[in-house]
């Protein structure tokens, strides 16, 4: 198992980091060249760096996972690609993607895009809370196992 991290704007890094340290579980992050970061990271953790452009970064990660493996992102489209993979699919929000619930989200996703496009306002989404965090780490552990 591999803990596969759409890495450009992923506001629980580092509780991925500290708890798949601890189990000795491998963590890559994947990010665009944009985010670049000198940032040293534990040897656990590997980070790949994609070229610039849309969906750069989704591409990447849908050739990396492996069935079993857990992927952590706030995007629907990315997540609907994976689930097919029998991969665990986490939220930073703390919810799993389920077949159950990705087309309810796409749907969502879509018709914001086709107001904004219609010029008007959609709210964004809320700021993560302490809260959101805990939801998070509650789940990422329970679908850790350690190898």
């Amino acid at each position: 198992m591999n803990v596969i991290v759409d890495a450009d704007a992923c506001p629980v890094k580092d509780i991925i980091i500290e708890e798949t340290e601890k189990k000795s579980i491998s963590v890559i992050l994947v990010s665009s060249i944009d985010h670049y970061s000198m940032t040293i990271e534990p040897s656990h953790v590997k980070h790949i760096y994609v070229e610039k452009g849309n969906d750069a970064a989704d591409f990447k990660i849908v050739a990396l996972v492996k069935p079993g493996d857990i992927v952590v992102t706030q995007d629907y489209g990315l997540a609907s690609l994976l689930l097919p993979k029998k991969v665990i699919v986490i939220h930073h929000k703390g919810f799993l993607y389920t077949d159950e619930n990705i087309q309810g989200l796409l749907q969502t996703r879509h018709f914001s895009a086709l107001a904004r496009n219609s010029g008007q306002r959609t709210k964004g989404p809320k700021p993560l809370t302490k809260e959101d965090k805990k939801k998070f780490r509650q789940l990422f552990l329970s679908k850790l196992v350690t190898p």
